[in-house]
């Protein structure tokens, strides 16, 4: 089967067609969390991206999908934090692995292939480090090993750092022969958690950990790494470099998601501008943040206001309302077919925006033909909807969303109710043939943002799209 999906390739900066390196198969590894505290927006975005991905992998090219998203439960972050709170840092890096659980969960983001943990893979980190030292490519001082970043030429190739610019963000140590060159393992510190090696005790590196879980689930080469921008450099860089030193193909594409921003800055619990996810979720539904968070590319950035996040909840709710009048109206509807302008945009490099367009352009038509009395049209475009927003992760008659939990289900049933109490007013003055009454009540929900639909089955209500 021909794979027609073209994807941006940050490696070489173009876009590419994507050949799986395995017929029939897609092989994707995703840098999961950093579990050092609570989810907000900004974290789950990869994770709702690159679901996407893997749904249009697996049901839009039929593909098997063997999705890999890691788990970092041992990093500086973690220990420093979990000292912080005086909390030990297994409970600590615990309970947050949990919440990221949650939130992955609430938004419908299927559950990976495997979910490997850093501290399960500490033999498999040790073997790798053991082949870059025998190669050259790492040496052990003070109880640290590093790698020489001077013995990879092929070093920046990711990122594009030239080698004399490179600065890998770390403390400066005596026993690193060049200041550029990459912690692979740490020796052991005092109250620090610590496993035995050949070179003494201590505990892994950032960048092995993704490495060597990789390589365990994955193989030496697989089809595609996918992570957010910021980890192109150091991590990406450095996890290409020391996998492909110690000989492996590592991963054949990079795709990476642009950031979740707020005034143009990078949302980060640094910058006091997190928003999270249980919190969001007291104020729209999950569909409604995960049609959010999927409707801009994921190369782009997605810059978060209130007025952002309630617009994309509107806008879901118009497709939402579409279906569910279908069903009301005609019983079951099928998942159907999505039209050749959805696959296409898709094949695009995700182009997520212009599928989007697709969805609310068969909506309208669908709604036309509902209201012309058209019942085999209407179920026709609920079906294709029911198809396209099954890959986002939002089909409205998905089961999950039945009994969605949050205040903003609560709120849109209870305004549910009052809307209807003011129909069933505007339609008892339409019978006793009191126009004036029942134009007023259709004035005052347009004011207030209600579109009414009227039917052959009655009106209908939905919130309008500023």
């Amino acid at each position: 089967m021909t794979v027609t999906l073209r994807l941006f390739d940050t490696a070489t900066r173009t876009l590419r067609d994507f050949t799986p390196l395995v017929p029939g198969t897609a092989s994707i590894y995703l840098c999961g969390a950093t579990v050092q505290g609570e989810p907000h927006i900004g974290h789950v975005r990869s994770g709702v991206a690159f679901d996407v991905l893997r749904r249009w992998l697996t049901d839009g090219h039929d593909l098997d999908v063997a999705f890999v998203r890691n788990v970092t439960d041992i990093d500086d972050k973690i220990l420093d934090k979990a000292a912080e709170a005086g909390r030990p840092w297994w409970e600590w890096a615990a309970t947050h692995e949990r919440a990221f659980t949650a939130a992955y969960e609430a938004l419908n983001v299927l559950p990976p292939s495997v979910e490997p943990r850093a501290t399960g893979h500490i033999t498999q980190m040790i073997e790798l480090i053991d082949r870059l030292i025998e190669a050259g490519h790492a040496y052990a001082a003070g109880g640290d090993v590093y790698f020489a970043v001077e013995t990879f030429p092929a070093y920046g190739a990711l990122s594009g750092h030239r080698l004399e610019d490179v600065h890998q963000g770390e403390s400066t140590a005596e026993h690193k022969r060049d200041p550029r060159d990459f912690t692979l393992w740490k020796a052991a510190k005092p109250g620090e958690p610590s496993w035995p090696t050949p070179w003494g005790r201590g505990r892994p590196g950032w960048h092995i950990e993704c490495s060597a879980m990789a390589g365990t689930y994955l193989g030496p080469i697989f089809d595609i790494h996918c992570g957010g921008m910021d980890l192109v450099f150091p991590h990406h860089e450095n996890e290409q470099a020391q996998s492909r030193a110690a000989g492996d193909g590592f991963a054949q594409t990079w795709l990476h998601n642009g950031w979740v921003t707020m005034g143009g800055e990078k949302m980060s619990k640094s910058l006091g501008n997190v928003l999270s996810i249980p919190n969001v979720l007291t104020r729209v539904r999950a569909q409604e943040l995960r049609y959010y968070l999927g409707s801009a590319h994921y190369r782009s950035m997605l810059e978060y206001s209130d007025t952002a996040l309630s617009d994309a909840a509107a806008a879901y709710r118009k497709i939402e309302g579409f279906v569910l009048r279908v069903h009301e109206r005609i019983g079951a509807v099928p998942v159907g077919d999505w039209p050749a302008e959805f696959a296409a945009a898709l094949d695009d490099d995700l182009g997520t925006p212009a599928a989007l367009a697709v969805i609310h352009q068969v909506v309208t038509a669908g709604n036309t033909a509902l209201a012309a009395g058209d019942d085999a049209a209407a179920t026709e475009a609920a079906a294709a909807v029911r198809a396209m927003t099954g890959i986002f992760g939002v089909d409205p008659l998905d089961p999950r969303w039945a009994g969605a939990a949050g205040s903003g289900d609560g709120a849109h049933q209870a305004l549910d109710v009052l809307v209807r109490a003011e129909l069933d007013r505007r339609q008892t003055a339409r019978a006793q043939k009191d126009w004036a009454t029942a134009d007023q009540v259709r004035d005052r929900l347009t004011e207030a943002g209600i579109e009414v639909i009227d039917t052959a089955d009655g009106a209908q209500w939905d919130l309008r799209t500023p």
